[in-house]
């Protein structure tokens, strides 16, 4: 994320919206945002100023919208709709150590997070115009189920435990009748037993609760250097023109590289312990795979190369873009490790994890990270692309302010 990105999104404005108060073209406009060029000190200090009038605002309490968190790990969702304006008014996450992530992050909600949506009764929901929901995806993921599948376990809706947790989104959808909502999962949701679970959801969404809805599969790669499938479900109560293919996405040929998220080594930036130390930063040496894993994983590798099989770890250097980082990443790292000169490669820190995401911008170590490595791990391959949800969201805002603005009027009579 370029410093002009950050400045922009903290603004809570789109980027045809900065346009106009920066009196420059959308097209120069987006190369700022991306990065193809950097924009003068006059307009950053611009858009700090446009920063401050817009966060003088949020102060006071003149939201445009409200919106609530529900399965909200560790706020990816939430920061795509924080950065347009919005207000969280309720937030639900099951996850202990994720709940310590979010709170940290988040220190100033005025409500408490909500554990078991199972146990949550509708009518103790605020009012609220969009909900936010990436339930839980691994009863419907390609791991999931083939774990599931070999531990002859149930998969999908027939995982009593995690699978029927969209049915609390719909009984909520159904009582509060929010304007708009966003759900995310994995890709496979769609494919999932031949087709058959995804046509429940809609069934729901569509037919039972009467929401236009509109999905599409993105690929963070667009945003950030990770591929990453996962579906982004839209959903409208009325059908105000809002269109999902309209939204606009970066050529992922021309995405950033990982040097983008590592940590320099070279003195630019700042030790971080536990993750870097020494006056020039280096990562610590306890992320450096020991001999014998190293040994273990490559002769892994080697016997399902033999096989004609595709499993085995993934090597990557700064110029690479890192396979999916998943919620295992912890065990062994084995799906992104990084080159090192003379020793074994090493996994990513949890800074580089949480830049990886999209929750630090590139050279940013903003995000708090209050929890074990094991946890961190665990929380960013559970969560969402940050820059994904944030180009949802701001392709979403005029059509969720509209709304807002067309019940005030109904209201004030």
């Amino acid at each position: 994320m370029t410093d002009f990105s950050h400045l922009r999104q903290k603004t809570g404005l789109t980027i045809p919206e900065i346009a106009k108060v920066l009196g420059y073209t959308d097209r120069q406009v987006y190369r700022w945002e991306s990065g193809e060029n950097m924009p003068r000190k006059v307009v950053l200090n611009a858009l700090r100023a446009a920063m401050e009038t817009r966060g003088s605002k949020t102060r006071t309490g003149e939201y445009g919208f409200t919106f609530i968190d529900l399965f909200a790990g560790i706020g990816g969702l939430r920061r795509g709709f924080d950065s347009i304006g919005g207000k969280c008014v309720f937030t639900c996450e099951w996850d202990k150590y994720s709940q310590a992530t979010y709170r940290a992050n988040y220190p100033h909600d005025d409500h408490e997070i909500f554990a078991d949506i199972r146990q949550l009764k509708e009518e103790d929901v605020p009012a609220h115009d969009v909900l936010l929901a990436g339930f839980p995806c691994q009863p419907f993921s390609i791991a999931g189920v083939s774990k599931k599948n070999a531990l002859n376990r149930p998969h999908g809706f027939s995982c009593e435990t995690q699978g029927t947790l969209f049915f609390d989104i719909k009984r909520i959808l159904a009582y509060h009748r929010p304007k708009a909502f966003l759900l995310e999962n994995v890709k496979n949701l769609v494919s999932h037993d031949k087709g058959r679970t995804f046509q429940v959801i809609r069934d729901v969404l569509e037919n039972q609760l009467g929401y236009h809805v509109q999905f599409r599969v993105l690929d963070a790669r667009s945003w950030l250097p990770q591929h990453r499938e996962r579906i982004f479900i839209v959903g409208f109560r009325d059908d105000c023109g809002f269109r999902f293919a309209d939204l606009e996405v970066p050529e992922p040929l021309k995405g950033p590289a990982l040097k983008t998220i590592l940590h320099p080594e070279n003195g630019d930036e700042i030790p971080e312990k536990p993750y870097t130390d020494g006056n020039i930063g280096r990562v610590s040496d306890k992320y450096t795979l020991s001999d014998k894993l190293w040994n273990y994983l490559q002769g892994y590798a080697e016997k399902h190369r033999a096989k004609g099989n595709g499993f085995g770890f993934g090597l990557f250097g700064p110029e690479g873009v890192a396979r999916t980082l998943s919620a295992r990443y912890y065990k062994d790292g084995s799906e992104i490790l990084i080159r090192q000169e003379g020793k074994p490669p090493r996994r990513l820190t949890p800074r580089e994890c949480a830049r990886l995401m999209g929750f630090d911008g590139p050279g940013k170590s903003e995000f708090v990270i209050p929890v074990s490595d094991t946890q961190a791990y665990r929380q960013f391959g559970n969560a969402v692309a940050v820059p994904a949800v944030e180009a949802i969201a701001r392709l979403m805002r005029p059509y969720i302010l509209a709304a807002a603005e067309e019940e005030a009027r109904k209201q004030a009579g």
